[in-house]
C-alpha cells in the first residue's frame, strides 16, 4: 500500500492525532548561541533557527519527536518550518537546505518506524513546508502595489528544492502549512507536482490554511471556501487550517470547511490565545474539550496542536477522540467550482 492509501485506511477507523508545537518545546531546552550553531562554521548568528538543531543538536528535536508519539500521535511532523533557501539566508545557512531537511526527515522517519514497530499501528512523516517570509500575492511597498520582493518561479524552485530533500529522508507527505497566501501554497503544490514527474511517483500533498482575522479570510483575503476551490484540484490527502487563533475562534471555520472539502480534515489549532507576554495558558484539558466538540460533530478526521501546544495537549486530545468515530468525507455534486476572494459555484 502507499502512504496515502495506509494513511486514509488508518483515518477511516478512527480519528487520528499528529503532533503539536516545536518551536515553544525547543524553548523551554534554552539553548545557547552555541548549541544552534555547533561547528558549523556559519558566519551569521543562529539562535532561533530552530531548523538547524537537525545538524548541531539532534537530540533536542529527537525528544520533542519521541514525546509527541508517547503521547499518542500518529504524525510527526518535521522540524522544517523555516528550512527553506528563502528564510535560512537570514541566517546565512542557505547553502545548507537540502542537508536540513534530509536530517530532519531521517530523524522522523526513524522514531516514527521506531513507535509502529512497538505495537504495530501505523505512523507517518509529514514533511513540513512554511510559507517563507515573502508573499506573491502582496506588495512590501504600499506606494509600489505591483512590486513583489519574488516571482512565482523562483518560489516553485525554492518549495521543490525543500520538498525534494523532505522525501529524499523518508517523509510520506508534503505538508505545505500556515498557508497566508493562496498563491504561495499555489506555488507549494507545483513544486510538489514537478517532483512527483521527476521521481515518477506521487508525493501526497496535506494543506493548511492559516487565517488572520475572525472574518474568517487569510492574509491574501481569501475565505476557507476560496482557498479549498483554488486548490482542491491538487487533490490533498488531507486539507484543514493551523496556527491562527485558538479552537473556539476557530470553530465555525472548521465546519464551514468540513462541509465542503471532499478530502480529510486536518485541524491543530494554538493552544487558545497568548496572554500580554505571548505566553499560552490555555490547559490541555480546556483545548481537548474543544476539539472534542468537533469531533462529536463529525467535522474532523485528525487533530493536533500548534503554537502553545505541548505532549499534554496531544495526550489530552488522543484521550478525549478516543472511539469517537471519524467525519466521513462528502460527495459533492460535480459541478464548476471557482473563488476569487470568495467562493463561487456555477450552477450546473
Amino acid at each position: 500500500m502507499t502512504a496515502r492509501e495506509t494513511f486514509l485506511a488508518e483515518a477511516a477507523k478512527r480519528i487520528l492525532i499528529t503532533d503539536g508545537a516545536f518551536g515553544t518545546e525547543i524553548q523551554n531546552w534554552k539553548l545557547s548561541e552555541e548549541d544552534y550553531a555547533g561547528n558549523l562554521g556559519l558566519s551569521h548568528e543562529q539562535k532561533g533557527n530552530n531548523d538547524i538543531l537537525a545538524l548541531t543538536k539532534p537530540e533536542v528535536p529527537e525528544a520533542i519527536h519521541r514525546a509527541y508519539f508517547e503521547a499518542g500521535a500518529d504524525i510527526a511532523e518535521t522540524n522544517t518550518f523555516s528550512a527553506n533557501r528563502i528564510s535560512q539566508a537570514d541566517y546565512g545557512a542557505d547553502h545548507l537546505v537540502r542537508e536540513i531537511n534530509v536530517a530532519s526527515a531521517q530523524l522522523a522517519r526513524r522514531l516514527a518506524d521506531e513507535y509502529q514497530a512497538k505495537d504495530g499501528r501505523p505512523r507517518f512523516v509529514a514533511g513540513a513546508i512554511g510559507p517563507t517570509n515573502k508573499t506573491l500575492s502582496l506588495s512590501p511597498d504600499v506606494n509600489d502595489p505591483g512590486y513583489r520582493e519574488i516571482d512565482w518561479d523562483t518560489l516553485v524552485d525554492v518549495y521543490k528544492e525543500q520538498a525534494a530533500a523532505l522525501v529524499e529522508g523518508g517523509a510520506d507527505f508534503i505538508l505545505i502549512e500556515t498557508v497566508f497566501d493562496t498563491l504561495n501554497a499555489k506555488a507549494g503544490i507545483m513544486a510538489v507536482k514537478q517532483l512527483e514527474a521527476d521521481l515518477g511517483r506521487e508525493v501526497p500533498i496535506m494543506l493548511s490554511m492559516t487565517l488572520t482575522d475572525l472574518s474568517g479570510r487569510n492574509l491574501s483575503g481569501h475565505t476557507v471556501e476560496a482557498f479549498w476551490h483554488a486548490v482542491r484540484h491538487a487533490k490533498p490527502v488531507t486539507v484543514g487550517l493551523n496556527c491562527s487563533f485558538g479552537a473556539t475562534q476557530l470553530r465555525p471555520h472548521v465546519k464551514a470547511l468540513s462541509e465542503i472539502a471532499d478530502t480529510l480534515i486536518m485541524i491543530y489549532p494554538n493552544a487558545g490565545l497568548p496572554n500580554e507576554l505571548g505566553a499560552y495558558d490555555e490547559m490541555p484539558d480546556t483545548t481537548a474539550g474543544f476539539v472534542k466538540e468537533w469531533a462529536i460533530a463529525g467535522q474532523v478526521n485528525v487533530l493536533g496542536g500548534c503554537c502553545g501546544s505541548t505532549p499534554a495537549h496531544i495526550a489530552a486530545m488522543a484521550k478525549a477522540v478516543a472511539g469517537v468515530p471519524p467525519r466521513k468525507v462528502p460527495v459533492l455534486e460535480p459541478v464548476t467550482r471557482l473563488a476569487g476572494l470568495e467562493p463561487f459555484t456555477l450552477a450546473a
